[in-house]
């Protein structure tokens, strides 16, 4: 059987291409910080990795993890609205990555919201320095991840070709709305 993989495995695969030893990204949405992790691992030493999640609880897991795995000093862990980014990182950064949602195995009532998501985005574009990359899954499961895949769609759909390259992918048929990958290379 063919396996076409899924946003999440998508999002890997820019990754695993752009991000390398050095660079400096940003994980607006570090959940439990598994993709955390993956960042703090594909900078290295030399590079850096700001998170941010709005819940005490992601950054208590996340913490944990990345002491576990000895990577905590080549993170900023913030918690704080990934919206207001712009207000903690005042660098250029190689790449943004947003995993939209709620914080898996906590309760379903703090989601990720479709107007500060947008906000973050636009911040998001103006971190990223030429040549970088923002990455987004939205998760259209829940009726805030509806309304959140239509604003990104139609953000994304609109930005200015001659200063953004800008790509999605997900499945067409499926009922059960699997999320979708976004992803904004912006233009040398």
């Amino acid at each position: 059987m063919t396996d076409f993989g899924n946003a999440g495995a998508w999002c890997r695969e820019i990754w695993q291409k752009y991000i390398h030893e050095g660079d400096t990204v940003i994980d607006a949405t570090m959940g439990n910080g598994h993709d955390t992790l993956y960042l703090a691992q594909a900078v290295g030493e030399s590079g850096r990795v700001y998170a941010f999640d709005v819940q005490k609880e992601a950054l208590e897991k996340t913490r944990a993890r990345l002491e576990k795995a000895d990577v905590l000093d080549r993170v900023t862990l913030i918690c704080e609205n990934h919206a207001l980014m712009e207000k903690h990182v005042s660098c250029e950064v190689d790449a943004v990555i947003f995993n939209l949602g709620w914080l898996p195995g906590a309760l379903h009532d703090v989601t990720t919201n479709a107007d500060t998501t947008i906000e973050a985005l636009k911040a998001a574009l103006r971190l990223v320095k030429a040549g970088g990359f923002v990455t987004l899954c939205v998760y259209p499961g829940h009726a805030e991840g509806e309304r959140e895949l239509e604003k990104v769609a139609a953000f994304v759909k609109d930005l200015d070709d001659k200063r953004f390259d800008a790509v999605s992918r997900g499945y067409e048929n499926i009922r059960l709305k699997p999320p979708k990958l976004f992803a904004i290379a912006k233009k040398q």
